[in-house]
C-alpha cells in the first residue's frame, strides 16, 4: 500500500475533505469556489445533458431508443439521479453530438485552468481546433510542438543562468 506522506498530494493540488456520497475521506483538487462535492458535479452533468438533448431537438424518449434505454432510465441522468459511466458517456456523445471533453468541462471546470477564465479559454481553444480540417490541425500541432520546445529550452536556460548567478555554500 502507498504511504500517503503529503507529497503526491502537495504536486498536484489534492485536499483531503469529504463527500456525503462516500464514507471514508476523500482527496480532491479545489474548484475555483473551493470543493464542489459529487452530487454538485452530477447537477452539472445533469443540466448539461438536457442542454446538449434540447439543443439537438429530439425528445427523451427518442434519445433513449437511440441509447437502448428506456425513457425512465435516461430521465435518471438528466435528473441527476443516476450516475454517468464513461462508456455512456462516449455513448450520449455520439447521439448528441458534443464532445466528451465538453461534459468533463461542464462538470469540473477546474481542471482546465488555474482561473475560470484561463479554462474558459481552454475549452474555447479546444472547440476550435476540434472544428479545424486535418491539414490545418496537422500544421498546427507542428507550430506548436516547436512553440514548446522553444519555450522549455528558454526555460531551461533561464534555470541555468539563475542557478550560475547562485552563491555557492563554504
Amino acid at each position: 500500500m502507498a504511504k500517503l506522506d503529503g507529497a503526491y498530494e502537495e504536486k498536484i493540488g489534492l485536499v483531503e475533505t469529504t463527500d456525503p456520497e462516500i464514507d471514508k475521506p476523500i482527496f480532491r483538487r479545489p474548484g475555483f469556489d473551493g470543493i464542489d462535492k459529487l452530487g454538485k458535479m452530477d447537477e452539472r452533468i445533469s443540466v448539461f445533458l438536457r442542454k446538449a438533448r434540447d439543443d439537438t431537438g429530439l425528445t427523451r424518449e427518442e434519445v433513449a431508443r437511440y441509447l437502448g434505454l428506456s425513457t425512465q432510465v435516461f430521465g435518471r441522468y438528466e435528473k441527476a439521479i443516476s450516475k454517468l459511466h464513461v462508456t455512456r458517456l462516449v455513448h450520449l456523445s455520439e447521439v448528441l453530438g458534443f464532445h466528451p471533453m465538453e461534459l468533463v468541462y461542464a462538470a469540473a471546470p477546474h481542471l482546465f485552468g488555474q482561473t475560470a477564465g484561463e479554462a474558459a479559454d481552454q475549452i474555447k481553444l479546444a472547440k476550435l481546433i476540434w472544428t479545424l480540417p486535418h491539414s490545418t490541425v496537422s500544421t498546427l500541432v507542428k507550430l506548436v510542438d516547436e512553440m514548446h520546445a522553444i519555450s522549455s529550452a528558454g526555460a531551461a536556460q533561464t534555470a541555468k543562468q539563475l542557478s550560475a548567478h547562485q552563491p555557492e555554500n563554504v
